[in-house]
C-alpha cells in the first residue's frame, strides 16, 4: 500500500499484535497538529486552541460511533495505553460495591496482573476462568453475582475472540457486577465483535489500531458512581480551595475529564480520528487482502510437521514453535532477511509458560501493509527449516 510507502525494500513487519505501523493520513495528522495548531487542549482561548479543542472531540465522536455506542450513555477519556487505564480503572472501584474479582486464563498480562493488584489490595477473591478454544466462556460454569470481570474480546497471541461478549455482559450485569473489556486486539481487525457491546467499560490502544501511541477509555457514565477519586491533578477540576475542589467531570459536557488527568496527548488524539477515518475507509479488497495473507501463511505453517501452532483457526495473529529450533534464535534468523517478527511469550506467561507447558514461541502479527509478495517471501525463508518446498 503506498500508504506504507516509508517501508524498505524487502522489509516485512509482523508485528501488529504489539503496534501497528502508522499509515501516512496517520503520520501527516500528527505532523499537523505540531506545525500548524500546537496548542494545550481545553485551557485556552487563541485560534490554535480551539482547533486542537474541535478535532479532539470529533476523535470522541468518532471512538463512540465505530463501536456503535450511544452518546448519552458512553463517555470516551485518553489515558497511555490500555494497561494503564484497566489500572486506572481498578484501582478507584470502590471494594464495598463487589464480592469478587474474575478473569480469565488467556490474559494478557495488562489485566492478569492488574487484578492480582486489585485482589491483594482490596482483599477480595480472585478467580480465573477457563476460556473455550474458540475464546467463548461458559456462562452456566461460573458465577458473576457482584464481580468485576475483566477479561479480554480478542487474544494476543492467537486471536480468538470472546465469541458471545454480549452474553457475558448481560449475565455479568443481571448479576449486579460490572465487565471491564481488553479491546486492545480488537479494534484494528475483529472491532465488529465490539460494535454495540455496552459493557461498563472498554480500554484499547490506539497503537494497535495504526494509530500513535495512546490509550482509550470508552465507559458507561454509571460506572462514576462505583469510583472513590484517587488520581486527581490539573484539567479535572472546575476550582480548587484549600482543602477541597470541586470536580470537573460533576458536569456530564466534561465527564470525560474524570479519567484524564494533567495535560494530555492531543496530537496523538487528533492522529486517532484520522486513523479511525482511515480504517473506515479502506476498500472490501483491503480486508480480503489481509484474509488470503493470513489463510496462505497458516496453511503453510499448518502443513509442516515441524511446526506447532497455538491457533485452532487462522488468525492475523498466530504463535508457533518448531521442534529442535530456539524460537529467539529463530526470530534473529528472520531479522537477518529483513522479517520483523515478535519472540517469547508475548505477555501471556501465564497461559502459554504455565498452563500449555509451551517453550517461548514466536508471532506473526499481520497488518493492512503486508502484501502477497510479504507472505511469499516468509515461506521461501522457512521453507528448509520446515522442510517444505
Amino acid at each position: 500500500m503506498n500508504d506504507f510507502d516509508y517501508l524498505g525494500e524487502g522489509e516485512v513487519y509482523l508485528d501488529a499484535a504489539c503496534q501497528s505501523l502508522r499509515p501516512r493520513p496517520v503520520i501527516n495528522a500528527l505532523n499537523d497538529y505540531y506545525t500548524k495548531h500546537n496548542s494545550c487542549g481545553e485551557r485556552v482561548k487563541y485560534k490554535w486552541g480551539i482547533e486542537t479543542d474541535e478535532k479532539v472531540e470529533a476523535t470522541r465522536e468518532k471512538i463512540l460511533k465505530f463501536l456503535k455506542l450511544s452518546p448519552r450513555k458512553f463517555t470516551v477519556s485518553f489515558t497511555l495505553n490500555t494497561t494503564y487505564g484497566i489500572n486506572l480503572i481498578l484501582s478507584q472501584l470502590k471494594p464495598t460495591e463487589f464480592k469478587k474479582i474474575i478473569t480469565s486464563d488467556i490474559e494478557h498480562n495488562s489485566p492478569f496482573l492488574a487484578t492480582i493488584a486489585f485482589s491483594n489490595r482490596t482483599g477480595l477473591p480472585r478467580e480465573v476462568i477457563k476460556r473455550n478454544d474458540d475464546g467463548s466462556i461458559n456462562t452456566n460454569d461460573y458465577d458473576f453475582t457482584q464481580s468485576v470481570v475483566v477479561i479480554n474480546c480478542a487474544s494476543n497471541f492467537d486471536g480468538r475472540k470472546l465469541e458471545n461478549i454480549k452474553e457475558i455482559v448481560k449475565v455479568v450485569h443481571k448479576a449486579k457486577g460490572i465487565i471491564i473489556i481488553d479491546a486492545a486486539q480488537a479494534m484494528a481487525h475483529s472491532s465488529d465483535i465490539l460494535k454495540g457491546v455496552e459493557a461498563d467499560a472498554i480500554c484499547f490502544s490506539a497503537h494497535k489500531m495504526y494509530a500513535p501511541s495512546l490509550g482509550v477509555i470508552v465507559w458507561q457514565n454509571s460506572l462514576q458512581e462505583k469510583l472513590d477519586v484517587g488520581f486527581i491533578g490539573g484539567g479535572m477540576v472546575d476550582d480548587v480551595n484549600k482543602e477541597s475542589y470541586l470536580l470537573s467531570a460533576e458536569n456530564k459536557e466534561h465527564r470525560y475529564t474524570r479519567f484524564e488527568s494533567g495535560l494530555q496527548a492531543w496530537g496523538e488524539i487528533v492522529a486517532l480520528g484520522t486513523a479511525i477515518d482511515w480504517l473506515n475507509g479502506q476498500p472490501k479488497s483491503t480486508w480480503q487482502n489481509l484474509n488470503n495473507n493470513t489463510r496462505e501463511l497458516f496453511s503453510f505453517l499448518k502443513s509442516s510437521n515441524k511446526a506447532h501452532l497455538v491457533n485452532n483457526e487462522p488468525n492475523p495473529t498466530m504463535s508457533f514453535y518448531i521442534d529442535g529450533i530456539d524460537s529467539h534464535l529463530l526470530g534473529n534468523a528472520l531479522s537477518r532477511e529483513n522479517i520483523m517478527a515478535r519472540t517469547g511469550y508475548f505477555c501471556a506467561h501465564y497461559y502459554l509458560s504455565h498452563v500449555l507447558n509451551l517453550p517461548p514461541l514466536i508471532r506473526f502479527s499481520l497488518g493492512l501493509q503486508n502484501s502477497g509478495k510479504d507472505i511469499e517471501k516468509i515461506k521461501k525463508t522457512l521453507a528448509k527449516t520446515l522442510d517444505l518446498k
